[in-house]
């Protein structure tokens, strides 16, 4: 991983704020920091951003919509900072696009662990381990590895995070097959899942928003009983 990377802090408390830019300075990192959703607009509209670290709990928008609307347009990754009893609120996230999540009071330690390890997963992408450099198609849409894009039938571009965008190239290049929630986890992080990335039906989830008719109602990513998933259109690759 390379250094000098931008993190965005996105936090209220001055002190925990503060604190943490130092430690993540220290590491090596650029670090801005921001108090509510207004200053953390502008900062992306100023900077090169490479993660956000979002707490969850901010005067004005919350955490929980500030992600949502990211979501709609960015795919910077995002790790979420909750109070300790907040598990449906971690969980929401996550479903909502977040990356990781990390409960106070979090060791300076700890966080610039998960930071390494998103970024990394990310470093890998860029690198090409998740898929070869083709065109993939399936069922009239496109899937670009190269600028890691979704295109609908329609040619409309669907914003995918990168954990979305990886889960779905897994699915493209071993289509037709039952694949376990292991083998899945396995494909897309290997070695530096963590122990809540075991997510697996949280993204298949917000995948299946974003490409099936009816996500109650499946016709790509189908739920195979005992077994995991299958990803059922054919797929071609040029």
């Amino acid at each position: 991983m390379k250094n000098q990377n931008t993190i965005l802090i996105v936090e209220d408390d001055a002190e925990i704020a503060r604190s943490t830019a130092r430690f993540l300075t220290d590491a090596g990192h650029r670090v801005i920091q921001a108090g509510d959703a207004r200053a953390m607009d502008r900062a992306l509209r100023d900077a090169k951003v490479d993660m956000i670290l979002l707490d969850l709990m901010l005067p004005g928008e919350d955490g929980l919509s500030i992600c949502r609307r990211l979501r709609s347009s960015h795919a910077i990754p995002i790790i979420m900072l909750t109070a300790l009893g907040e598990e449906m609120d971690r969980v929401v996230g996550l479903e909502l696009g977040a990356d990781d999540y990390l409960a106070k009071p979090f060791s300076p330690r700890e966080l610039l662990a998960r930071i390494r390890a998103v970024l990394r997963r990310g470093a890998d992408r860029q690198e090409g381990q998740v898929i070869e450099a083709k065109q993939i198609s399936f069922a009239g849409w496109q899937l670009d590895p190269v600028t890691r894009q979704l295109r609908s039938p329609d040619g409309v571009r669907v914003v995918l995070t990168g954990a979305e965008f990886d889960l779905l190239a897994v699915f493209c290049e071993r289509s037709r097959r039952v694949l376990t929630r292991d083998q899945l986890l396995d494909f897309t992080q290997g070695r530096n899942a963590g122990p809540f990335d075991r997510s697996i039906d949280t993204l298949v989830s917000r995948i299946r928003h974003k490409i099936e008719r009816d996500p109650r109602d499946p016709e790509f990513i189908v739920t195979v009983r005992l077994g995991g998933y299958m990803f059922t259109p054919e797929v071609t690759s040029s």
